[in-house]
């Protein structure tokens, strides 16, 4: 498990490691894979051979804010924190999301490109850490002090300050060709160049409480920097007639493979420190993995494994298919269905995940559009997500929850050649509980809680020359 999986899909919509809204327009409408406008680049390269004459451009940005919690049931955090049940707070945030598109047309044929967050997508961080490295940091102590004269070190006796925190971009470049073969049919090509970009910094510390000392217990500290390469190929096919639109998309599996830039992994435990990245540049990872496994337990080995210098993390984009149907039922109304489904059994994880999920991710969407006059049109969207969830998938340091989005938004003709998008939307996520009655080995029941909120605004500029 590795921590910078915290930020899995933070701000973005889409499969776990995928991200489907790039354009404003997806925000305020959804169901956009049958579309002939700009935003086509992804959602329908080969409907680029309905669109515009010529160039056009496109720029688009968009402020999320999301949480994602973990509210965890645990009988010693009764001495700890007063309650036996503690909600870890996790604040998700970046800045601002950009992308960029430009297409130009002639006659039978289109070159697009667009470049943007492709997959996941910023920045997580847990005030008081995660559950789980609270809960180790528990047992260890109890195991090492158990056979004291005076008795094992309790929680209500010391305090764990902890803070974990991730980030995770994949940022995309991506071209396509697109032609129109026959009067109602078109085809496109495209590859995506994928940069995997992240890190996970975190910190467990354990002390007596003052009138016990001010003891240090324990205290471990990680900062792995991780980055990648990968490339999509994508096909994709348009059927244009009248008022019918019908797009089909696939992009291929993304390998992606990368390689652990390790600053500091160590851990104290009753003063004496192991420097476990040293350690492991001296000796390698495999007799160092097992040194830790003899001292600290298996437990220990198996968690630290993956942040290893030189280390190899698969992060895969899955396979994905998309098809959508679009009719316009009058000059002004629009109206679109459309479904994603996200092939992640295949598409390889850390510690191998994906085997733990019950079926790749199925999307449902739909939406609808309406010109009130030449200046102002408004639309409407929603869209239902399915990761085929299963308890053995769901960690602290990397959960999903099923969810429902709803968009809506407004599109502006400042004059004929310029176009402003303005857009809301947010998803609506089921939490996701995980009991067990031997709550991380521990021996003790405990329960997990996970949760999230999501909400997202957008400003684009679509221009026409």
């Amino acid at each position: 498990m590795t921590l910078a999986a915290i930020v899995c899909i933070t701000i973005q919509a889409g499969g776990l490691m995928t991200n489907t809204n790039y354009h404003i327009a997806f925000d305020r409408m959804f169901a956009r894979g049958a579309t002939t406008e700009i935003d086509a680049i992804f959602s329908n390269p080969a409907g680029l051979a309905w669109g515009h004459e010529g160039w056009q451009f496109s720029l688009n940005f968009q402020k999320p804010w999301q949480n994602r919690d973990i509210t965890t049931t645990y009988p010693m955090f009764q001495q700890m924190y007063g309650d036996a049940t503690h909600e870890f707070e996790g604040k998700a945030s970046v800045p601002i999301v950009p992308a960029l598109f430009a297409s130009y047309k002639k006659d039978r044929w289109s070159l697009a490109a667009m470049i943007g967050i492709v997959g996941s997508g910023g920045f997580v961080k847990y005030e008081e850490g995660i559950p789980m490295f609270n809960v180790m940091t528990m047992g260890k102590i109890y195991q090492q002090t158990a056979t004291l004269p005076t008795g094992p070190i309790t929680p209500d006796m010391y305090t764990i300050d902890s803070n974990v925190k991730g980030k995770q971009y994949i940022y995309g470049g991506q071209l396509n060709f697109a032609y129109k073969i026959l009067d109602c049919l078109s085809a496109a090509v495209g590859v995506r160049a994928n940069y995997y970009d992240g890190y996970s910094r975190g910190f467990v510390t354990a002390t007596t409480k003052p009138e016990l000392g001010g003891i240090q217990l324990m205290d471990l500290n990680l900062n792995v920097i991780q980055r990648g390469w990968g490339f999509t190929p994508i096909l994709s096919v348009d059927y244009h007639k009248g008022p019918l639109t019908i797009g089909v998309k696939y992009e291929f599996r993304t390998k992606i493979s990368t390689d652990n830039n390790t600053k500091a992994l160590n851990v104290t435990m009753n003063g004496q420190t192991t420097d476990i990245l040293a350690m492991a540049n001296q000796y390698g990872n495999e007799v160092t993995l097992q040194a830790i496994a003899a001292s600290m337990g298996q437990g220990m080995a198996d968690k630290i494994k993956d942040f290893m210098p030189n280390e190899k993390v698969r992060y895969d984009m899955p396979a994905l298919l998309t098809a959508a149907v679009q009719y316009e039922f009058t000059p002004k109304l629009r109206a679109a269905l459309e479904y994603h489904f996200f092939d992640d059994k295949h598409a390889k994880m850390a510690n191998d995940r994906q085997k733990e999920l019950t079926h790749g991710t199925h999307e449902f969407l739909a939406g609808v559009e309406y010109d009130i006059n030449k200046t102002f049109t408004v639309s409407l969207g929603g869209q239902r997500t399915d990761y085929g969830l299963s308890e053995g998938y769901q960690s602290n340091t990397s959960f999903a929850c099923d969810s429902y989005s709803i968009g809506a938004g407004t599109a502006i003709n400042l004059n004929e050649r310029l176009r402003l998008n303005v857009s809301y939307f947010c998803s609506l996520y089921s939490d996701y509980t995980v009991e067990s009655s031997n709550y991380l080995g521990t021996g003790l029941s405990g329960k997990d809680v996970y949760s999230r909120t999501n909400h997202v605004i957008g400003l684009g500029i679509d221009y026409k020359f």
